[in-house]
C-alpha cells in the first residue's frame, strides 16, 4: 500500500499509523482522512494485528482540519468533509484493534478529536490539547462529539467554549490522557504499554472492544443485561476456557483467537 500523507507499519501484532504532513502540522486533509480510512480497513481486516498506534512526525500531532479547504466551497464539499472524517473516527472504534494515540506538541480541533477517538491516549509532558474553532467562528461540533464522550461535561464545555489549549497535565486529570511521560519516553511508555495489550488473546480485546463501546450509553439494567449476555458467549469461547485453565494450571496461555 502506498501513501503520501501517512506511513503504515507492521511489526508483530502491532500496528502503527505516522501521520506524515509535518508543513501541514499533520492536518487532516481530504487526502490524508482518505489514507487513514484506507489503512484501517486493512488494519481492521488483519486478525493478526492487536493494537493500533498512532502517531505524527514533525513538531506536533496535529493541527486539525486543513483550513485551506474550508474557504470559497459550496456546502457539498464541506459536508464531504465532515462526513469522511467522522467515518474515520467511527472507523477507529470499529475495528477490532485498541488504538493508543501518542501525543506530542499540539493536538488540536480535529487532532484533539483524533486523540479523544483512540482508545487509549499517551502524551508527552509538554503537549497541549484543545478545541479553538470558537475563536474563528467555527465551533468545533464534530470534535465536541469525541470529547464530550471522553471527559466530563462541565470539563468538555470549558475546552470548547474558551477554546484554550490545556496542557497535558490538565489533559490527564481531564481524564482525555492516560499517561503523561517525559519527551524521550513518550515512544517507549506507548511501545510498552501496546506490547502489555497485545499479550491478550484477540478475540478477547475485540470481545472487549466492542462491549465496552456498545454498553457505555446504555441505562444501567441494559447494559447489564448486555454484558451478561456477552461475557457467557465469551466463557463458551475456546480463548476463554484454555486461558482460565492455564491461570489454574499456572501455565502460559496459547492464544487461538476463537
Amino acid at each position: 500500500m502506498e501513501f503520501q500523507d501517512i506511513l503504515l507499519e507492521k511489526r508483530d501484532a502491532i500496528a502503527t499509523i505516522t501521520l506524515n504532513s509535518p508543513k501541514t502540522i499533520n492536518a487532516l486533509s481530504k487526502r490524508l482522512i482518505g489514507e487513514i480510512i484506507q489503512a484501517l480497513e486493512h488494519i481492521g481486516a488483519d486478525r493478526s494485528l492487536k493494537v493500533l498506534i498512532f502517531k505524527a512526525n514533525g513538531k506536533h500531532f496535529c493541527s486539525g482540519h486543513n483550513l485551506t479547504e474550508m474557504v470559497n466551497g459550496d456546502r457539498s464539499e464541506y459536508k464531504f468533509i465532515f462526513e469522511q472524517c467522522s467515518r474515520m473516527m467511527q472507523l477507529i472504534h470499529r475495528i477490532p484493534q485498541i488504538a493508543i494515540a501518542q501525543v506530542h506538541g499540539v493536538a488540536t480541533a480535529a487532532g484533539c478529536q483524533l486523540a479523544a477517538t483512540c482508545d487509549l491516549a499517551v502524551a508527552e509532558e509538554n503537549a497541549r490539547f484543545g478545541t479553538p474553532g470558537v475563536k474563528i467562528g467555527l465551533f468545533c461540533t464534530t470534535p465536541m462529539v469525541a470529547l464530550s464522550r471522553a471527559v466530563s461535561r462541565k470539563h468538555a464545555m470549558e475546552m470548547l467554549m474558551t477554546g484554550r489549549l490545556i496542557s497535558a497535565q490538565e489533559a490527564e486529570r481531564f481524564g482525555l490522557v492516560n499517561r503523561v511521560v517525559p519527551r524521550e519516553d513518550l515512544e517507549k511508555v506507548t511501545l510498552e504499554m501496546a506490547e502489555s495489550i497485545a499479550e491478550a488473546s484477540p478475540l478477547v480485546l475485540e470481545i472487549g472492544k466492542r462491549a465496552f463501546y456498545n454498553q457505555i450509553e446504555l441505562d444501567e439494567p441494559r447494559a447489564y443485561a448486555y454484558a451478561n449476555e456477552t461475557i457467557t458467549l465469551n466463557l463458551m469461547a475456546e480463548d476463554a476456557q484454555n486461558g482460565i485453565s492455564a491461570f489454574l494450571e499456572k501455565r502460559k496461555p496459547v492464544w487461538k483467537g476463537r
